[in-house]
């Protein structure tokens, strides 16, 4: 099996039980919820079939669901991004990314946390919004997506930092 495949199944599953064992037990000041399992998408190859990345990104959220009990609010969220993620790619990175150079791992910290934070604040806009599901509630959604938000961005450039310094 090639490596980058057997790769991203760890990672996959590495990412859902985490997020399962560790993270769906944080709750800080009712404002502070991780989600790093967006990770998976944020670092899923940039060449590979984007089919697959919508259908792996599917197969995360729901998984995640399953275990929250929230009824495809994290499957819609991750599948928005992922559909996103090109158009994402394609503004911060430019031409590197139309011919396939990009990895996020070994970008500039820039462009990586800028990537980063706007995926994650997409993924946690629409999660929250599905959450509620109240444009009344639109103050809380805003102050649940900034604060866990930017604490899963942190999580995950420090993951990113981690496991890129591993490799050197």
């Amino acid at each position: 099996m090639n490596n980058s495949v057997t790769q991203n199944i760890l990672r996959f599953v590495f990412l859902v039980l985490v997020q399962i064992a560790i993270f769906n037990n944080i709750n800080f000041l009712g404002y502070i919820n991780p989600y790093p399992y967006v990770l998976f998408i944020i670092l899923f190859p940039i060449g590979d079939n984007k089919a697959l990345l919508l259908a792996l990104s599917f197969l995360l959220g729901i998984s995640i669901d399953m275990f929250c009990n929230s009824g495809g609010m994290h499957a819609a969220s991750c599948v928005t991004i992922a559909y996103l993620r090109p158009w994402i790619l394609q503004s911060i990175f430019g031409l590197a990314y139309e011919y396939n150079a990009v990895k996020v791992v070994k970008a500039a910290f820039g462009q990586r946390l800028l990537y980063t934070t706007i995926l994650v604040f997409s993924h946690h806009l629409l999660l929250f919004f599905l959450e509620s599901f109240n444009f009344s509630d639109i103050i809380y959604i805003l102050k649940k997506t900034l604060f866990s938000g930017a604490f899963t961005v942190l999580l995950c450039i420090i993951l990113i930092t981690l496991f890129s310094v591993k490799r050197r």
